[in-house]
């Protein structure tokens, strides 16, 4: 990792945009020797652009015109998996005071000593996992809205949807955000660059609290286990009803045999 420093003037105002573009961004074949890091995988664009890839489908840019965003969105398009219909983004503002500790007031824009390759690689890991985050709520409050209905059906008539298929995609949905949240996404986990730069602690904290990573990840896990456990209960339901009337039926067939052989023995008697 290098340890270069962009010169800045003060109050120097830099727009950073986080962006989560699919499932999975393939980053292989991509290193460079000016490369800043590799996971994520960071490097300068131009003379003062930065760009920081994360596997779990987020990009972070920043100081990069629009048509250089969009010249460089359309170069990993083919290294997308799974990408998405709509782009989650998040914006922030770093502006550059250098008589100043690093502070992040609520609202922005976060402050920073100066552009550092390691400032804005703390920066660039806490936005993306924000848009990560954005993009999980977002599929979760969709499968709130599919399980409400069968909850209120369910307490209104004392009856489930017989589709067991619908709701087992529920459960798929869920599993699928859970093992994204913490096989890929890592929220608790903190940026490699720390391990070097000890003394950017309180940055990475503080943004930390401004994002609410850790209580939005952890809202997002009690949502998890609430859907699951909701498409857990009715798939039993609906287990039970089938059973149910599997019983019936196999105690109706027993019925019609047992009135079929009194009938054959009173025929053949009288």
């Amino acid at each position: 990792m290098t340890n270069n420093s962009t010169t800045t003037t003060p109050r120097e105002v830099l727009t950073v945009r986080a962006l989560l573009l699919g499932d999975r961004l393939d980053t292989s074949g991509l290193e460079r020797s000016d490369m800043i890091a590799s996971a994520p995988y960071a490097f300068r664009v131009g003379t003062k652009g930065f760009a920081a890839l994360f596997r779990y489908g987020a990009v972070v840019l920043a100081g990069l015109s629009p048509l250089e965003e969009d010249d460089f969105l359309r170069m990993l398009k083919p290294r997308i998996s799974g990408a998405l219909p709509t782009m989650e983004d998040e914006i922030a503002q770093i502006m550059v005071v250098s008589e100043k500790d690093d502070q992040v007031p609520p609202g922005g824009p976060i402050q920073v000593r100066d552009l550092s390759d390691e400032r804005l690689l703390v920066i660039a890991d806490a936005l993306a996992k924000s848009v990560a985050l954005a993009h999980n709520e977002r599929q979760i409050s969709a499968v709130f809205d599919v399980i409400d209905p069968l909850a209120r059906q369910l307490a209104r008539k004392g009856r489930v949807p017989g589709d067991r298929t619908s709701i087992l995609k529920l459960i798929g949905e869920s599993l699928v955000v859970a093992h994204r949240m913490a096989a890929r996404v890592a929220v608790e986990d903190k940026p490699d660059v720390l391990w070097d730069r000890s003394d950017l602690e309180r940055l990475y904290a503080r943004l930390e609290d401004e994002y609410e990573l850790k209580e939005r990840a952890g809202t997002l896990a009690h949502k998890l286990s609430t859907v699951q456990d909701t498409a857990s209960a009715l798939t039993d339901l609906i287990d039970a009803q089938r059973s149910l009337r599997l019983e019936i039926t196999v105690v109706a067939l027993i019925a019609v045999e047992i009135a079929i052989t009194f009938y054959d023995l009173f025929f053949r008697r009288f």
